[in-house]
C-alpha cells in the first residue's frame, strides 16, 4: 500500500481512539460490562485496564440502568464518561437515563448543565443472535433532540468519530457494528495521528458517480460500494454517500448529490417504518432537490419483522448487494 497507509481493523481503530483520549484527558473514563479485566467483550478495550487502572476502566455489574445512571451523573459533575453497552438492545434497560437524564438536561437547564457522555457499543444485526440482539437503534436515538448520534463504517470513521464524540460537550450515542470489528480498512498516516477527528454532522462521499445517489450508514455502506462496483460494469455510475452521522443529519451533501444524479436510493439495516431512509426521503421531498428527482426515491431496509434466528431467514431480512442492485435498476427503470 501507499506510503504511510496501513491496514487497521475497526477494533484496533476504536482501541487507539480510547487509548489516546484516556491519555489526553484525565476526566475521561470507560465503564461497562467486561471492559476492564477481560479486555472487553469484543476486545475493544484490550490493554486499557492494565495501562490505566481501576479508576479509569471500570467493570460494572450487569445493570445497564445502574451504570448508565452513574455515568450520566459523573458527566453532570464534570467527568467525561464513555459508557459501553454490550449491545444497544440492552440500552433499552437504561433508556430513561439516556433520554430523560442525558439528552434533555442541557436544554432544561438553559445550557448550565453539560452532559459530556458517550454511549457506545454494537448496534444492529450481528450473525445468528436472533431478534433480541439484532435491532438497529439509529432511528430511535436519531429521533431525540439533545443527543448527537454517529454511526461509523470504516476504521477512519470509527477512530475519528469516537474521538470527536468524547471531546463533544453533548451526549453522543455511537452505534458500532459487531460484524465490522474485525474488518481491516486502509488508514492514512493522518488518520492514525493523535490529532485526528472526524467532524460530527458531516457525511462523506465514498465514491463519485453521476447516475444515482446511494445513501447509507454503518455496515451497508460496504454493500453499497460492492453494488456500485457491479453496476459500474453495466455502465451505471453510483455516487455512494456514507452518512457517518445520523443526528445532526447532513442533508446538504445528499441534496447536492441528488441535484447531480437525479435519482436516490437509501440503504439501511434497520426497519422501514419511521427509519433513517424515511427521514432522508422526507427531507429531500421538502427541499429544493425534490425538483431534480427524475423518479421516486427508493428505500432498501431490513425486513419489517423481528430478526429470525435461522441463517437463511436472517440473510433474507438484511439488505444484500442484490437488493441494492435491484433498487437501483428499479429507480433508473432499466
Amino acid at each position: 500500500s501507499a506510503a504511510g497507509v496501513s491496514q487497521v481493523t475497526v477494533r484496533d481503530a476504536l482501541n487507539q481512539a480510547l487509548d489516546e483520549e484516556l491519555e489526553r484527558d484525565e476526566r475521561v473514563f470507560l465503564l461497562g460490562e467486561e471492559v476492564a479485566q477481560y479486555d472487553g467483550a469484543y476486545k475493544i478495550s484490550r490493554g486499557l485496564w492494565k495501562k490505566y487502572g481501576d479508576k479509569r476502566v471500570i467493570d460494572t455489574p450487569i445493570s445497564e440502568m445502574g451504570f448508565a445512571g452513574i455515568a450520566v451523573g459523573a458527566a453532570m459533575a464534570g467527568l467525561r464518561p464513555v459508557c459501553e453497552f454490550m449491545t444497544f438492545n440492552f440500552s433499552m434497560q437504561a433508556i430513561d437515563q439516556v433520554i430523560n437524564s442525558a439528552a434533555k438536561t442541557c436544554y432544561m437547564s438553559a445550557g448550565s448543565i453539560a452532559v459530556p457522555i458517550v454511549f457506545r457499543g454494537p448496534n444492529g444485526a450481528s450473525a445468528g443472535v436472533a431478534a433480541q440482539h439484532s435491532q438497529c437503534f439509529a432511528a430511535w436515538y436519531g429521533h431525540c433532540p439533545g443527543l448527537k448520534v454517529v454511526s461509523p463504517w470504516s476504521s477512519e470513521d470509527a477512530k475519528g468519530l469516537l474521538k470527536a464524540s468524547i471531546r463533544d460537550d453533548n451526549p453522543v450515542v455511537m452505534l458500532e457494528n459487531e460484524l465490522l470489528y474485525g474488518v481491516p480498512f486502509e488508514m492514512s498516516e493522518q488518520a492514525q495521528s493523535k490529532d485526528f477527528v472526524v467532524p460530527i454532522g458531516k457525511a462523506k462521499i465514498e465514491k463519485q458517480g453521476t447516475h444515482v445517489t446511494l445513501v447509507s450508514h454503518s455496515r451497508p455502506v460496504g454493500h453499497c460500494l460492492e453494488a456500485a462496483a457491479v453496476l459500474s460494469k453495466e455502465g451505471v455510475e453510483c455516487e455512494v454517500i456514507n452518512l457517518r452521522t445520523i443526528r445532526p443529519m447532513d442533508i446538504e451533501t445528499v441534496e447536492a448529490s441528488v441535484v447531480k444524479t437525479n435519482h436516490l436510493v437509501t440503504v439501511e439495516g434497520g426497519w422501514p417504518q419511521f427509519g433513517v431512509g424515511a427521514e432522508i426521503c422526507a427531507r429531500i421531498m421538502e427541499g429544493s432537490a425534490f425538483n431534480y428527482l427524475d423518479a421516486p426515491a427508493v428505500r432498501v431496509t431490513g425486513a419489517d419483522v423481528p430478526m429470525p434466528y435461522a441463517k437463511i431467514l436472517e440473510d433474507n431480512c438484511i439488505p444484500q448487494v442484490k437488493d441494492i442492485i435491484f433498487a437501483v435498476k428499479k429507480t433508473l427503470n432499466i
